[in-house]
């Protein structure tokens, strides 16, 4: 598809370099050499005769008219997008490719069930997982990049149609040798927050952790952070504090079960919400309610994952 000389992979090239502020990383990321890539970008400002970039000894930055058509460019690539996939909303249920995003505090735990079973439900539906903080994902859903993500609700961000899967709940890490470990059920009032290790800015588990404890939190901030939940096992393992992980997380993964200790914190009322975000009007609402109602099921037979019961 060109216009007056213009490729949607222009606008692709366009759009990369504006994310990565870097020709060499969006060269990189769009698998090409960078001399190609500079070679298309500057054929683009060529053709519309304005600068998009500055370009700089210390990085790139975006002009003030380049922001401009970096916006606008993103509107193009999204609806293009969405024009293949009316094309493809007359086809076989989930038949082709779906691209799923997946929060990285959940789909090291939550995908290794599920990608054999879909195989055996859905054999020509060809699955591909990007794995990524919330706010990232939820914008490549509004852009186009993603068909559907996995996270937590609520989300965060643009305003995408909600279908609820699970809920699951938080337990308290501690250490083997702390005091809570010999305890069988932790009150939730009983739960050290001088001693919690938050995940880093960007993970919505942070963001959870934060609300369940928000009065106490407010007055006796942890400093400690991790980047990662197998991190934040590891710190927990070497006596450094104590935190709150998914059930799944627990239930799948758990490496260092001889130094960590998993309790229940009350009711188990402190949990979260797991869904599947798509795009209002998406075409292919079809295959997104379909693979809710694959996950659900899938979940349902695996007796190795316990999750609370499906929600409406």
């Amino acid at each position: 598809m060109t216009l007056a000389g213009l490729s949607l992979r222009d606008l692709e090239y366009l759009l990369a370099v504006a994310e990565h502020l870097s020709f060499g990383r969006a060269a990189q990321a769009c698998a090409v050499s960078q001399p190609t890539l500079s070679a298309q970008i500057r054929k683009v400002e060529e053709l519309l005769k304005i600068e998009v970039f500055e370009r700089a000894p210390r990085g790139v930055l975006v002009t003030s008219r380049g922001a401009e058509v970096v916006a606008q460019a993103r509107l193009v690539v999204a609806e293009a997008r969405r024009l293949f996939e009316v094309a493809a909303a007359g086809n076989a249920p989930l038949e082709g490719t779906f691209r799923l995003g997946v929060i990285a505090t959940l789909g090291p735990y939550l995908v290794p069930f599920l990608l054999k079973p879909l195989r055996a439900r859905f054999p020509h539906l060809r699955l591909l997982l990007s794995e990524g903080y919330t706010r990232q994902l939820a914008r490549q859903v509004e852009e186009g990049e993603l068909d559907a993500i996995l996270a937590a609700s609520p989300l965060p961000g643009p305003e995408l149609t909600e279908l609820k899967l699970f809920r699951e709940e938080f337990v308290l890490a501690v250490p083997r040798d702390h005091a809570l470990a010999r305890v069988e059920a932790v009150r939730r009032e009983d739960v050290p927050v001088q001693d919690l290790i938050l995940m880093s800015e960007g993970h919505c588990l942070r963001e959870h952790a934060l609300a369940f404890y928000a009065e106490r939190l407010s007055v006796d901030r942890p400093e400690l952070q991790a980047a990662s939940l197998e991190t934040l096992r590891q710190m927990i393992a070497a006596g450094v504090g104590v935190s709150l992980l998914p059930q799944l997380a627990v239930q799948v993964g758990a490496l260092l079960d001889d130094m960590v200790a998993y309790r229940r914190i009350g009711d188990g009322s402190i949990s979260r919400d797991v869904a599947l975000f798509h795009r209002p009007g998406f075409s292919r609402i079809r295959d997104v309610r379909l693979l809710r109602q694959a996950v659900q099921q899938i979940l349902a037979e695996q007796s190795a994952v316990k999750v609370a019961a499906t929600l409406a």
